[in-house]
């Protein structure tokens, strides 16, 4: 994946209106193995960020120490240490009041996962059960693993590479053995609510289905429609319509921009079926509500 790693000290890119910031990892020099393996301090202050950002690769953070909350999404985990924490790319997280934070991180690309391309499958199961809760004899398996990673990390002797894919293809293996931490309670129906209002009053061109919303939020469709029917009487199909209509024709009034690339702007591919969309949603065509906005001015 290119431009999932970069040069300490490289400048994250901005965030547009209604994103949330975008982490790629830090490696010490160009052609350097996009792996990292360190404690919560070596790994630097992002390893505890306490604001929602997302990253380009996975983490592992095996917790053996502290008190506070690492919120997954919208699922809150407080902590009980020993825990251990798969976050997939992608995945919204940050550490919520946590103090005195001990433990190990382990940071690496979809790339580093080239001689078990399967793990990616099981990353990605852990990743929707993030919060495992170690007993004790998963927590002396889990640290010996992550010991022997870092261990080989440290030394970086003649095929270190090989070696470190071979014990984190091990650490995943075992991890996903491992029994799910039972759930918190969902994320309130009015927070859900709230959140899903607050992101469709922005015009993010990647939020224009009710799936999109749904994994941007971290529910279910399901869940997503019933929280906002609940709140506001309406769906939120209905709602994301009504928002995409509502750009539509801001573009088509304030803009001199042709209707296939209003169409596109709001989502659609095809500008005839964007045709269709916008007669059913206003009772008239995209050329005619300009022209009717034109008159009117």
């Amino acid at each position: 994946m290119r431009g999932t790693t970069v040069l300490p000290g490289t400048p994250s890119r901005t965030p547009r209106d209604g994103e949330l910031p975008l982490h790629r990892l830090e490696v010490p020099v160009p052609d350097a193995l996009p792996f990292a393996v360190g404690t919560f301090d070596t790994i630097g202050p992002m390893s505890r960020a306490s604001f929602p950002h997302r990253h380009t690769f996975h983490e592992i953070v095996h917790v053996t120490g502290g008190t506070g909350t690492h919120v997954v999404d919208l699922a809150r985990w407080p902590l009980h240490p020993p825990h251990l924490c798969v976050i997939a790319p992608g995945q919204v997280h940050h550490w919520d009041d946590a103090r005195d934070l001990q433990g190990t991180v382990l940071l690496f690309t979809d790339d580093f996962l080239l001689d078990h391309p399967a793990d990616r499958e099981l990353l990605r199961r852990l990743s929707e059960r993030p919060w495992l809760t170690l007993d004790e004899r998963a927590h002396a398996l889990i640290s010996r693993s992550i010991t022997e990673l870092h261990d080989e990390y440290r030394r970086a002797e003649a095929g270190v590479e090989t070696v470190l894919r071979a014990l984190l293809h091990v650490l995943v293996v075992r991890a996903a053995r491992l029994p799910a931490t039972p759930a918190p309670p969902p994320a309130r129906p009015g927070a859900v609510a709230e959140e899903f209002v607050r992101l469709s009053g922005r015009t993010d061109h990647r939020l224009w289905t009710v799936r999109a919303y749904a994994d941007r939020i971290g529910v279910t469709p399901g869940y997503l429609t019933e929280a906002v029917k609940a709140a506001t009487g309406r769906t939120p199909s209905q709602l994301v319509r009504q928002a995409r209509t509502q750009e539509a024709q801001r573009l088509l009034v304030k803009t001199e921009l042709t209707v296939r690339q209003v169409a596109n702007r709001v989502g659609f591919d095809d500008p005839a079926y964007f045709c269709r969309f916008f007669r059913r949603e206003t009772g008239v065509s995209p050329g005619g509500f300009r022209r009717a906005a034109g008159r009117s001015q």
